[in-house]
């Protein structure tokens, strides 16, 4: 049996504007310092993306962007919210550790309760809430130890996925969320991301996922966002669109290829404020 749409719900987001954007280092295939970028139009795509959130009848936040964090404007990065519990991003790489605290610090200021990561995360670009599960990515950026400091603050079950090409560095390049409907969650996932055996855990879990051609992943087609319904897409991932037509959801095609030069698309621009 092929899962279908379940329905749209209102989203809450937190963006970052991409003031400060730029290529100022190399952290993923994606980024040529030596590739000219242009802040201006990263900015107004940003907007759109913004606005289309807002036209769905979603609720976006934003956080002040920071001088020398070029990398801020992907806001999912920054934390992962379940239940109104916040645990904090601790990156990677010293070029993005400043965004960790900053963005902590926006959801403490707001009364949320914050938990400071120990180990080695990177937010939601590892940690994407299915269901009542949380699919966490580890291998380049997020270490397996994060996997389990998060299945003790959520309660959740966290199912640890390898990912072995690094292209797709965090989980949400490899995978969308398309449904968060415990009983029935959906995915989109492009399997040669994956480590065979994680491979074989997303067959089992997911055996009507939308498997995502080698164009669709090569576009960050599955760094896309969705509210059950309509799905905020890559434009260049023509087969995925179609293959979500085919399940009911609503492609919503918004041109991020400005920021694609940073290794993030819509996604990475969005963090889920999850009450």
């Amino acid at each position: 049996m092929t899962a279908h749409a379940p329905g749209a719900t209102p989203r809450h987001y937190l963006m970052c504007e991409p003031t400060h954007y730029t290529v100022a280092y190399e952290i993923n295939p994606w980024m040529d310092r030596t590739r000219a970028t242009d802040t201006d139009l990263a900015v107004r795509q940003w907007r759109t993306l913004r606005d289309t959130y807002l036209d769905l009848g979603h609720t976006v936040d934003t956080i002040e962007p920071l001088p020398g964090l070029p990398d801020m404007v992907y806001a999912a990065n920054g934390a992962t919210v379940v239940g109104g519990v916040v645990y904090s991003a601790r990156f990677r790489y010293p070029e993005r550790q400043a965004e960790g605290p900053a963005y902590e610090k926006w959801f403490a200021d707001r009364g949320y309760l914050t938990h400071t990561a120990a180990q080695v995360n990177e937010g939601e670009g590892d940690m994407l809430v299915a269901g009542d599960m949380v699919l966490a990515g580890t291998g380049f950026r997020t270490e397996r130890a994060a996997h389990a400091e998060a299945q003790e603050l959520f309660g959740r079950p966290v199912i640890s996925l390898e990912l072995v090409d690094a292209r797709y560095y965090h989980l949400d390049t490899a995978l969308a969320v398309l449904s968060s409907d415990p009983a029935d969650p959906q995915i989109a996932y492009y399997p040669p991301a994956f480590s065979p055996g994680s491979r074989e855990v997303l067959r089992s879990l997911f055996p009507d996922a939308v498997v995502a051609t080698d164009e669709d992943a090569a576009a960050l087609g599955l760094n896309a966002v969705s509210d059950g319904l309509h799905v905020v897409v890559a434009p260049r991932a023509t087969h995925l669109a179609g293959a979500l037509r085919e399940r009911g959801y609503t492609p919503v095609p918004v041109d991020t290829s400005e920021l694609l030069k940073g290794g993030g698309g819509a996604k990475c621009c969005t963090l889920e404020i999850r009450r």
